[in-house]
């Protein structure tokens, strides 16, 4: 307990301090909201990550999706680095930086609201980010409460509360800068941590080929295909299921702005291109490792007769609590390494909040309040409204956190999908079509939100007529033949105007630097 405790105590202190030392950066909207453009590849590349991955990964989705597919759980950990990550960075990160930069958009729907000449669009955007940001906040804090019950013995509700307060004092003190400095330490945490874990695993297990020789034996459950060997074969019990999987987590990401809002900040097209390498190399040793633990989730109450069977928690309808997977096949570890893991499980979690955080407050203030119900609204009036609205985020989503806590029916994998769904969903076919196509329209963004809300939430009020994770899959894929689609057969907007747009944010794409002035 002494180690967890002290490993605990240090990380505290290096966060505040970290956020008390950008508090410098944070003194203007855009260096509190972007770092200033300003930001190195490292930073922007370690930010992107660990916005990526956080508890929600490591507990719910390892947890799930490696019990219900085992090893081919493999595939949805490649698919976060080379689509996710390295495909994004390249397609996505020049120009976005370039055209959102001629914009002076700070955020998603800012671009939207520019790029559409729709301020309707940009405050139906804003309002889509708050709404469907808080379920994925929520996701954030169950994933960790589980680790710290089991590392601590602390009761769930103290564990949200002191996250959420942590998050919310180097947040509100240093900005962008405070968060990206930090993902750099916590990514630190998360690399060194995951392999220590994953290795301290599979000795528990016996070594990598007897956990993989035990884990053939298990047989695939009532329903499922009669395979031998299922939770080893390269393609799991459940092809089409882990496809869902596989498009929304992977290439979700293109869509989710706390994720998209990194290429706005990045200084330069230079910057992007190694900061493309170094978030790859990131996801794969995070993604990968994550998804190659959850595996081995099988073998956490297997054979069934063991005393391991009673780590894992069950429904009334007897199936498995995939959030108690992970734990499970963790809580016989020695403390040092629980220790570690905390931490590491804790760094994921704040990193993704934070951004999260960021997100949800800078667009509320500047896409919704700002010029529509405070008509004069000053710098200084800007930063005091984000960092207000910052705490405000925080205590709603810790609400909703421990409400949704005694709902057992609704897992860490479930929330985030609906949030996913609806927010990628939603935005990843207008953003990707508004920044290479110049033909698309206002009413092709308009008919995705609608159809991506409606087929998200549809599906939630109806009882899940098909698994959260498909209706958030099937949602990116349709935008991108719905906005073309709608293109076609809707009025274009001025070409003139358009063409110039492309034309002049484009004319110094591969710049080594453009002034933020």
């Amino acid at each position: 307990m002494f180690f967890k405790i002290l490993m605990m105590t240090v990380f505290i202190a290096v966060t505040i301090y970290i956020g008390f030392y950008a508090r410098k950066s944070a003194r203007d909207v855009d260096g509190f909201v972007l770092g200033g453009r300003k930001v190195g590849p490292w930073l922007s590349a370690f930010a992107y990550g660990t916005t990526y991955f956080s508890a929600v990964v490591f507990v719910g989705y390892a947890g799930q999706f490696g019990w219900k597919y085992g090893m081919a759980v493999i595939w949805i950990g490649l698919g976060n680095a080379f689509i996710g990550s390295l495909l994004a960075w390249y397609v996505l990160g020049a120009r976005t930086r370039a055209m959102t930069h001629h914009l002076r958009a700070q955020t998603m729907p800012e671009f939207f609201g520019a790029r559409f000449s729709s301020p309707a669009l940009r405050i139906a955007a804003a309002a889509i980010i708050f709404i469907f940001l808080i379920p994925y906040t929520a996701s954030v804090y169950n994933g960790l409460s589980r680790l710290f019950d089991m590392a601590f013995g602390v009761p769930y509700e103290w564990c949200v509360i002191v996250m959420a307060v942590l998050t919310c004092v180097y947040v509100v003190m240093g900005g962008y800068m405070a968060t990206a400095i930090n993902d750099v330490v916590q990514g630190c945490v998360m690399l060194f941590g995951i392999v220590a874990v994953i290795v301290a695993v599979l000795a528990n297990y016996g070594g990598f080929m007897q956990a993989m020789l035990t884990l053939s034996q298990v047989p695939s459950d009532p329903g499922m295909p009669a395979m031998q060997g299922a939770y080893v074969s390269i393609f799991g019990t459940d092809l089409l299921s882990l496809a869902g999987v596989f498009v929304l987590t992977s290439l979700g990401a293109w869509g989710m702005p706390q994720m998209v809002q990194k290429f706005y900040a990045i200084k330069s097209s230079d910057a992007i291109k190694r900061g493309a390498i170094i978030s790859t190399l990131f996801a794969l040793v995070i993604a990968g490792g994550c998804y190659f633990l959850g595996g081995f989730g099988r073998l956490a109450a297997w054979p069934p007769n063991s005393l391991a069977v009673n780590n894992i928690e069950y429904t009334v309808a007897g199936l498995p609590v995939y959030d108690s997977v992970i734990p499970a096949m963790l809580k016989d570890m020695p403390d040092l390494l629980m220790g570690l893991l905390v931490v590491l499980v804790l760094s994921a979690s704040m990193s993704t909040l934070s951004a999260l955080v960021l997100t949800s407050s800078s667009t509320l203030t500047l896409d919704f309040l700002k010029g529509k119900y405070i008509r004069e609204m000053n710098v200084k009036g800007q930063i005091v409204s984000i960092r207000l609205l910052i705490v405000v985020f925080v205590f709603i989503s810790t609400v909703i956190a421990l409400i949704q806590y005694n709902s057992p029916s609704t897992f860490i994998a479930q929330l985030m999908a609906i949030s996913w769904g609806a927010l990628a969903g939603s935005f990843l076919a207008p953003f990707l079509y508004g920044l290479y196509w110049q033909r698309t329209t206002t009413a092709s963004v308009w008919a995705c939100f609608v159809f991506a809300i409606g087929l998200v939430c549809g599906n939630t009020l109806l009882g899940y007529v098909i698994s959260p994770i498909n209706a958030g899959a099937l949602a990116m894929l349709a935008g991108l033949v719905i906005v073309p689609l709608v293109s076609w057969l809707t009025p274009h907007l001025d070409a003139e105007r358009t063409s110039a747009l492309f034309k002049e944010s484009y004319l110094n794409l591969h710049d080594t630097k453009i002034d933020a002035d």
